[in-house]
């Protein structure tokens, strides 16, 4: 920067500097440097800041803290008898909270068995039917007209109802693990597909008239510009399945099954077990969100750059 504009920048800055402490001329150099005025605009900037850096910080926690707070809210009203009050319900038909964790507790051993009989089973349909949904996908993308039909068709396996498809399943693979693994994997393998097809052929045009212009093949066009392009398509497919899996197994288990959460639950309702039964479906669900929540922490640290733009 040329003598002449750092004498101008100064002149300007003195001339602000002046109307803002209120001095009749501008500020010379010396003089700026030991205005108090600049002193005070300097510490009132800090404080500003620090203020709001604070409220920041209270408005996050704040946030954080609501969703427990309804949490023991929901527990308390329902221990407190609300619910029973409300859909005139007796203590045996709707355990109280206390009740369902003495159960959990009394039952620890067996619970945790079948919890992992049922998560193997729902583990194992999540990765097939991802796997095979995501290579659909993968391949309807190379031809996106003919693909776009056969994604559709392959998307009306959602529409099968689970309880409809639980038993086909176990007349074909039998009692054993392998049928509400197949009924996961076929719950599971349409939502990978729509969502994965949707995110390898939403490319913007200038990015493929580059790439075009390029002469990129075929193979490159996929892996370096669809498949990166995608992969918030792909972790919002495995967030659906992962949800829907928990489901597709527990309910297979209600038909033919010796093990699981499912089994357990629904013997447990024919013996007016309640408890028990309640135990399940809280197992269940805690199962469910660990997992999802594994497959969130996955994706904010594969692809960090999709959470900073949607996060608000």
């Amino acid at each position: 920067m040329s003598e002449g504009r750092v004498l101008q920048r100064k002149r300007d800055e003195g001339v602000a500097i002046a109307a803002v402490t209120g001095a009749a001329t501008p500020l010379t150099g010396s003089q700026m440097t030991s205005a108090p005025g600049s002193e005070i605009h300097g510490q009132q900037g800090q404080a500003e800041k620090a203020r709001l850096g604070t409220a920041v910080r209270r408005r996050s926690i704040a946030l954080s803290m609501l969703p427990w707070g309804a949490g023991v809210l929901f527990l308390s009203l329902w221990q407190l008898g609300l619910f029973h009050w409300i859909f005139s319900l007796e203590s045996y038909q709707l355990p109280v909270p206390s009740a369902i964790a003495a159960s959990i507790q009394e039952n620890a051993n067996m619970l945790f068995r079948y919890a992992m009989y049922s998560g193997a089973e729902m583990l194992g349909g999540f990765l097939l039917g991802s796997l095979l949904g995501a290579l659909a996908a993968a391949g309807a993308s190379f031809f996106p007209t003919s693909g776009r039909a056969a994604v559709t068709v392959l998307s009306a396996l959602n529409a099968v109802p689970i309880v409809a498809l639980a038993p086909i399943m176990n007349n074909w693979f039998g009692d054993g693990i392998w049928s509400r693994i197949a009924v996961v994997t076929v719950i599971t393998m349409a939502a990978m597909a729509v969502s994965l097809f949707k995110g390898l052929t939403s490319i913007q045009p200038q990015y493929s008239d580059l790439l075009n212009g390029l002469a990129a093949s075929r193979m490159q066009f996929f892996w370096k510009l669809r498949l990166p392009h995608a992969l918030p398509s792909l972790f919002a497919g495995l967030k659906i399945n992962m949800s829907t899996s928990i489901i597709g197994a527990i309910v297979g288990e209600f038909f033919i099954a010796s093990q699981g959460l499912g089994y357990l639950l629904s013997d447990q309702i024919r013996l007016a077990n309640m408890p028990l039964a309640w135990s399940c479906i809280v197992i269940a669900a805690a199962l469910g969100i660990v997992l999802y929540e594994a497959v969130v922490l996955a994706e904010k640290r594969l692809i960090p750059w999709n959470r900073a733009r949607t996060d608000p």
